[in-house]
Order: C-alpha cells, then structure tokens, then sequence
C-alpha cells in the first residue's frame, strides 16, 4: 500500500495550536463579517469560509456557542445547522456549479479535526477532476478562485434569496 504525505494539513494543525482561542468564536464575535469572511449569522449557528480550504467554496457550518462535543449540541441547534446546511449546498450549486459535494463533520484530531474544541460541518465542493498530486509534490494547494470573491458572489446571491 502507497502512503501519501500531505505537509500543509500538519502546518495548519500546528498553527492552531499556536493562536490564541477560538477562531470561530473569534470570527462570530468581532462582528466584521467581511474580513472574516462570515457568510450568515442565524439564530443558533453561523456559515462561514474556511481560511484554509480543501477546494474553492470549501465553507464551515458552526453552531453559534462554543461547543466540543457534538453529542450535547441541543435539537434546535442541530436543526438549525443541518437547515443551514441545505441552504448553502443550495446556494453553493446555483453559484459555483460544483459537480458534487463532500459534507460532514471531523470530531476528534483521529478523525482529521484541526479545531476539535468547536465543531462544524464541512461543505466542500468537487469538481469533476479536481483531485491532484500538487499538496503530496509540491506542497501547494491550487484553489482556482480568491476567497473574497468567492465571499461576495456568495452573499450576493444570499442578498436575492
């Protein structure tokens, strides 16, 4: 069996346990949606862009609290951010025109979470040959679109629902 290296994902992982806090929180609480690049607030959790993205659009769905385990999350919460997440693979098709989605949560560092202390659901979206060597060779994410422009298509098209 091949074994494949991925050195960014570490960097990031690291770099999370470097900062001071919660990211999230930190992001939900300044109240600078743009430079955040903070999509939706709701009543119980909020949308946003990942910094550090698997693939163009690549956003996190994130109960508002700051919650670790996602066994005591309440219904109303989990409603809201399974909602929430419809919405935006909704929005998402209609805005980037992705061929498929990945959608989940990682909980636990076993399972591949770089913040275990505050859980989200991943919304990444595929494209039809979008996999590549280039992380394992190069050490280098290709993410064909800025992060800023992808925010403000987004929340344009979220202005006309």
């Amino acid at each position: 069996m091949e074994r494949l290296y991925s050195p960014w994902r570490s960097q990031y992982i690291d770099g999370l346990e470097k900062s001071e806090g919660c990211f999230l929180c930190k992001a939900y609480q300044e109240n600078n949606d743009e430079k955040n690049l903070l999509l939706y607030r709701g009543e119980r959790a909020f949308v946003i862009l990942n910094l550090f993205p698997y693939n163009a659009g690549h956003l996190m769905v994130c109960p508002n609290e700051h919650i670790g385990d996602f066994t005591v999350l309440d219904d109303k919460t989990l409603c809201e951010i399974s909602l929430l997440t419809k919405e935006m693979v909704k929005l998402l098709k209609k805005v980037l025109k992705p061929d498929g989605f990945n959608v989940g949560y990682n909980l636990g560092r076993a399972a591949g979470a770089g913040l275990e202390t505050h859980i989200h659901n991943h919304i990444v979206p595929r494209w039809n040959g979008d996999t590549n060597f280039m992380p394992v060779l190069g050490e280098v994410r290709v993410i064909s679109q800025d992060l800023k422009e992808i925010y403000f298509k987004l929340k344009e098209e979220l202005k006309r629902c």
